[in-house]
């Protein structure tokens, strides 16, 4: 090889150690993700549909901890994890039934540059604090979704953590209990990624004049083990490469709804309609293969959207001319709010503080708890659940 194709290794390792001393600065000195989150009793109280008073109540007679004060003698606010005992003590966890069908769902498109990781990460942690169960499954060798859940993909992940041993040729595990991780969160697990990932599609690919019945028993086994490690959870969120390749074709058979993101611009918006048409073909030629690919919803976010943009107003418009109810209301935002937090490897909902302002910050969480609200609606729909009252609209309407 060339001195350039050499080169491009040695770019490789320099960004490698680079992404390692981001990730040291921004999390703890063990280079651990910490998750140091409050929610005071406004919002605590918001979170689970019930008044203030109720939760003092709870605290006063002994159902509920006070929450912890500073030594300024103020409350810190409620952690996640007193958060969840919180819902367990008020009777206001959100989990499904036991006969409901988790919700497995794949956000997913074929153009890149759309925020796919983005909104994979936010959904998650938007469905924990609301009181979930979540798994998120990164299924794209590029790992940016376990980038920030805090594992550095190069350094703290080998392939037999990913869904490899599970998916190759010859594998070495025969359910996916294996690669789960716990995350910061308490309510969020994660199985994470690495480039080796990307080995099943050259072995696949390899399989020779048999790959044909390869491939379609590799489908079958993704969507049988998510189905069983499903039941430990109520959303599990898949985040596929954004490509048409054998692990697309095999999370989209597993999956049982698609969210897909697009950016409010031209070519975004071409590149999404010709990826609708290519996974057209493709599910036809699936059914034909009797692999049946069923979904409780199918819609279209748009993502990075900027109000202020004439452009972006344009292309929303046409979008909602092109799919019509398909596309969800409510855009995700542009906002320098969501860069910054990525820039430290978190979501907005990690956040202790605004970066910004706290009118951006503000701005930025009421527009993703909206957008993330509707796909929240969707999960419960497809439950059969209808959203109980705040307990002062029940009194005020008494």
């Amino acid at each position: 090889m060339n001195a350039i194709v050499n080169h491009i290794g040695e770019l490789a390792e320099a960004g490698e150690r680079m992404i390692e001393r981001l990730r040291r600065k921004a999390f703890l000195p063990e280079s651990r993700k910490g998750l140091n989150v409050r929610f005071g009793i406004a919002e605590a109280a918001q979170l689970l549909s019930c008044s203030t008073n109720r939760i003092r109540m709870a605290e006063d007679d002994g159902r509920l901890p006070a929450a912890p004060a500073g030594k300024n003698g103020r409350r810190l606010g409620y952690s996640v994890e007193e958060m969840l005992q919180m819902r367990e003590v008020l009777g206001a966890s959100p989990a499904r039934a036991p006969l409901d069908i988790p919700a497995i769902i794949a956000v997913q498109n074929f153009k890149g540059g759309v925020g796919k990781s983005t909104v994979t990460c936010h959904l998650a942690h938007y469905f924990a604090v609301q009181g979930y169960r979540v798994l998120v499954v990164d299924c794209d060798s590029q790992a940016t979704t376990t980038t920030l859940f805090g594992f550095n993909p190069h350094f703290n992940i080998t392939r037999e953590e990913t869904l490899y041993p599970y998916l190759s040729i010859d594998p070495t595990q025969a359910d996916l209990l294996y690669a789960v991780k716990s995350t910061p969160w308490p309510n969020v697990d994660l199985i994470p990624s690495n480039l080796e990932l990307f080995d099943v599609e050259y072995e696949l690919a390899a399989a020779g004049s048999d790959g044909q019945s390869v491939l379609a028993a590799r489908f079958r086994k993704l969507k049988q083990g998510l189905a069983d490690l499903a039941r430990n959870y109520d959303v599990v969120l898949l985040d596929p490469p954004p490509a048409l390749g054998t692990i697309s074709l095999a999370v989209m058979q597993a999956a049982n709804a698609l969210l897909v993101p697009l950016a409010a611009t031209t070519p975004d918006f071409c590149s999404t309609v010709q990826f609708l048409s290519m996974m057209d073909q493709v599910l036809q030629q699936l059914a034909r293969a009797g692999i049946e690919v069923e979904y409780s919803f199918l819609r279209l976010i748009c993502s990075k959207f900027d109000g202020n943009d004439p452009s972006h107003a344009m292309v929303r418009t046409i979008m909602e001319q092109s799919f019509g109810p398909a596309l969800l209301p409510v855009p995700i935002l542009e906002s320098a709010e969501i860069s910054h937090a990525a820039m430290r490897m978190m979501t907005i909902y990690e956040l202790e503080r605004p970066i910004g302002t706290p009118k951006t910050h503000k701005r930025c969480r009421a527009n993703l708890d909206e957008a993330m609200g509707q796909i929240e609606q969707l999960v419960r729909q497809g439950w059969g659940r209808v959203e109980p009252a705040c307990e002062e609209d029940v009194l005020y309407a008494a």
